[in-house]
Formats: C-alpha cells, sequence, structure tokens
C-alpha cells in the first residue's frame, strides 16, 4: 500500500499532521490536501484533541504544488479541494493550530503556514510566495493574509518579488513567531502546543480565533459589543469561573473539551442583530 501523504500522531491533547511526501519536499498535490483538510476536520470534532500542530517530514515543509499537479492547472483543468473547502481551510478550524516549519515554505506551502495561527520556523528554512514567477497572481488568500499578518508595504514586495526569504528575516519581519535551531524544533513546539493544551479554555479559544479574523470586517464598537456578547454565553461564564478558582486554588486548570454548542453566535449575524442579543 502507499503510505499515507499525510501522517497523524497524537501525544496527549496535541494532535500532529505531517506533510509525506519527503522526495518531492513535501510538494502538494490535491489528494494530500483533501487529506489534510479531512485530517484538520476530525481533529477539530475529536474531543481530546486540544491543539493541532503541523510540519513535513525531511527537509522540507511544503514546497508548494507538485510540478505534476501545477501542470494539470496550467492544461486548463480546474481542481479545488472536495467538500466545499477553501484553500486556506485551516483559518476555519475552531482550534489552534500551530505551524512547525522544518524547512522551504514556497507558494501554496507557504499559504498553509499563514492559515495557521501561529508559527515557529526552523532556522535554515526558507520562504517564498513564488507566485509572480510562476506566472501567478496572488492565489489561495495570499493578498488577504499577507498584509494582515506582516502590513501593506511588506506584503506588496514578497507578493510581487517572488523572492526568498530566510527565517531572520520572516521573524524581524513578523511573519513567524519564533525561529528556532533546526534540531529544537520539534521539542520547543511540542512544549509550547502541550502548554497551550493543559492551560487554555479549549471555548476561549475558538472564540478568540473567530474574533481575530471576524473583528477586520467590524467596527471598533461593534467588535466590543461582540466580544461581551461572547463572554456572556454559558460556556465562558463556566471557564471563566474554572479559571478563576484554579488561580485561587494554585492548581492547574480543569476545563472541559470544546463543545460547538457552547460556542459564540454566528458572527456573520448583521451588527443590529448581534447588538439585539446581547444580555
Amino acid at each position: 500500500m502507499t503510505e499515507a501523504t499525510v501522517l497523524v500522531r497524537d501525544d496527549g491533547p496535541v494532535r500532529t499532521l505531517t506533510f509525506n511526501r519527503p522526495a518531492r519536499l513535501n510538494a502538494w498535490t490535491f489528494e494530500m490536501g483533501d487529506r489534510y483538510f479531512d485530517l484538520l476536520d476530525e481533529a477539530e470534532a475529536d474531543p481530546g484533541v486540544r491543539v493541532i500542530v503541523v510540519t513535513g517530514v525531511g527537509r522540507g515543509f511544503c514546497a508548494g504544488m507538485d510540478a505534476d499537479s501545477l501542470a494539470v492547472s496550467a492544461g486548463g483543468v480546474k481542481r479545488v479541494p472536495g467538500k466545499g473547502r477553501q484553500m486556506t481551510h485551516a483559518v476555519t478550524i475552531a482550534k489552534p493550530v500551530i505551524a512547525a516549519i522544518n524547512g522551504p515554505c514556497a507558494g501554496l506551502g507557504l499559504i498553509q503556514a499563514l492559515a495557521c495561527d501561529i508559527r515557529f520556523m526552523a532556522a535554515s528554512a526558507v520562504a517564498t510566495t513564488s507566485f509572480t514567477r510562476r506566472g501567478l497572481n496572488a492565489e489561495y488568500g495570499a493578498s488577504w493574509l499577507l498584509p494582515r499578518i506582516i502590513g501593506q508595504t511588506r506584503a506588496a514586495e514578497l507578493l510581487l518579488s517572488g523572492r526568498r526569504m530566510d527565517a531572520a528575516e520572516a521573524e524581524r519581519i513578523g511573519l513567524v513567531n519564533w525561529v528556532v535551531p533546526d534540531a529544537e524544533l520539534p521539542s520547543r513546539v511540542a512544549e509550547y502546543a502541550r502548554d497551550v493544551a493543559a492551560n487554555c479554555s479549549p471555548v476561549a479559544m475558538a472564540d478568540t480565533k473567530n474574533q481575530l479574523f471576524s473583528d477586520w470586517s467590524r467596527t471598533l464598537d461593534e467588535s466590543l459589543r461582540y466580544a461581551k456578547l461572547i463572554g456572556h454565553q454559558p460556556g465562558h461564564r463556566q471557564d471563566f469561573a474554572e479559571g478563576v478558582a484554579s488561580l485561587r486554588e494554585r492548581r492547574p486548570p480543569r476545563f472541559a473539551g470544546l463543545d460547538p454548542a457552547l460556542l459564540g453566535p454566528d458572527p456573520r449575524l448583521p451588527a443590529d442583530v448581534r447588538q439585539e442579543q446581547e444580555p
């Protein structure tokens, strides 16, 4: 049997998804993408999983779209992810997704890293948007994600030039949170992920992730009202009480797993409807 293009490993409440095409620097294929997105959905639905880590086997994170898949697209055959999902599917996952960028990260591979919430990068790794160097415009939300992460001016330069940047520059401009020595990347990411899984409320993290993206389309006043509305939901009141109790009793918190029914109201509701729903 052909080995899976994305591997799965659990370390307690932390699930690691690993791109597994090392001979091609984990270059993206449509089949690999569908498996990756299916595994993200499964991790989101599994109450035992609290944090998701994404990395690559061997020397690469994801070197962009595989050349054979690019040829299919260049030939005019339209290929899209299954089940109505977008290439930025990780953005929609209600649990924290951490990228451990262990090697080259290009094009669509960079999009997958940008769609994660937190990014660690190995010191020897490099990244590039690469689109214009393949005759492509800024695809798959790159022109939406990059300016929000590093600012309009830097995003314009990287998208227009398609040049490579090293890990030090990626950290300096805020593309990644931390750069660590190559050999320390797995342990540093694991330590961080375990700490978040053990000490942070899954409900609070899910709604915070929601706010980080949906607040871009709100005014400050709407953002304040929506945050207050979320905070009055039963799941938040329950976890807030537990968070305070754990602080006063000087013990680790015992937050329940993520229950979608406890999340805040739909962020797509109009501002006036959200205001009416506020307690």
